[in-house]
């Protein structure tokens, strides 16, 4: 699968690669994940993970507004973490990082694939080359022609990701990784595939991840991608309305809609509205899928960020789109160290997709 680290000066050559902590920064939260591997038997281990929230308007879009807030925040939950792992992965949200998949002959040697890479990224990135961060992957052969190599080429304005490693040295702590979040989705999305039937070979699965402000649709077949589209509603919505309905501060609204204390008249004049509004969204989204892609169906619905446990969710979608749903959990089938609540992290679980796959990034180098 995909997997971009844009360029990051480095102190030394590294050999092999050192623990690292999956850090998520998105418009609501800071999210650190520590994994480690199970020795001899392999698989991982959940050894910490921690939430901590973002000052309103702090990211927006995916752009850090205001560094000295979101590095607070990461210093803040990287002292709650307890970890003595300072080396971190971070990622760029989609629309920060232009993709292109791109065709170039096969057995070049390193430096003339470096030099097609960039004479093609020239065709495609509406900004002077040293404007950006460039890096590309190859995938391997283009299916039908051994002759040429399938290549991602990916593309993101320098500001993008030196405001991320910024935070991240502000905080105290030492970026070695800047991915895409998609792509750490995808990483993510192997151990959630394995509890499928049959790990859902040549099957289409919908991983849908609902955040604060927007939910990505990405359709996944034999875990590589082969359809991705954001549409604008997320969680945010939901704690506006109970602002506006109870009279809450944004901040006591955000409380309340996480630990509960509603008012009676909360599930229908609030929740199963907003509910029924995300199930609309969701069938409009895969019913986009199918008329602009060549698949008419998708056989397994993922849901992932903080919305997908609201109650009754992943019924609604069930029961709307005649597809069978599941709430995300990445750490199912891994081993929990003793520091962490199985209960909370399994109501936690679909918020830690990234950071889970940008965690799993210390044992893939590649």
């Amino acid at each position: 699968m995909p997997k971009v680290n844009f360029d990051i000066p480095l102190d030394f050559l590294q050999t092999t690669t050192p623990p690292m902590i999956g850090v998520d920064i998105s418009s609501s939260s800071v999210k650190m994940v520590e994994l480690s591997e199970m020795p001899k038997k392999g698989g991982y281990i959940v050894e910490r993970y921690t939430i901590e929230p973002l000052p309103k308007d702090a990211v927006s879009d995916g752009n850090i507004n205001n560094l000295e807030a979101v590095a607070e925040s990461v210093q803040r939950a990287w002292k709650r973490l307890g970890s003595r792992i300072r080396n971190v992965s971070l990622a760029l949200p989609a629309a920060a990082v232009i993709t292109k998949k791109i065709l170039l002959p096969a057995g070049l040697r390193e430096e003339d694939l470096e030099y097609q890479v960039e004479s093609e990224a020239n065709q495609y990135i509406p900004f002077a080359l040293e404007e950006v961060n460039l890096d590309f992957q190859v995938i391997g052969h283009a299916p039908g022609n051994p002759e040429e190599l399938e290549v991602l080429l990916a593309a993101s304005r320098k500001g993008n990701v030196e405001d991320r490693v910024a935070v991240a040295q502000a905080a105290g702590l030492r970026a070695l990784v800047v991915d895409v979040e998609p792509y750490a989705a995808e990483m993510a999305f192997e151990q959630i595939r394995a509890q499928l039937p049959d790990g859902a070979a040549d099957k289409c699965v919908a991983l849908i991840d609902i955040g604060a402000t927007v939910m990505n649709v990405n359709v996944l077949r034999n875990g590589q991608s082969v359809y991705s589209r954001d549409q604008q509603i997320g969680g945010e919505q939901l704690t506006q309305q109970i602002q506006g309905t109870f009279g809450l501060s944004a901040e006591e609204a955000e409380s309340a809609k996480r630990n509960g204390g509603m008012p009676d008249n909360y599930e229908d004049d609030v929740l199963s509205p907003f509910r029924e509004n995300v199930v609309m969204e969701i069938a409009r989204a895969l019913q986009f899928f199918f008329t602009s892609t060549q698949y008419n169906e998708v056989d397994y619905i993922v849901l992932a960020g903080g919305c997908a446990v609201l109650p009754g969710l992943d019924d609604a979608v069930a029961t709307r789109t005649q597809v069978s749903t599941m709430v995300a959990n990445p750490f199912a089938l891994m081993t929990l160290s003793g520091r962490i609540k199985p209960r909370q992290l399994q109501a936690d679980a679909p918020s830690l997709i990234i950071a889970c796959g940008l965690a799993m990034r210390r044992f893939d180098p590649s």
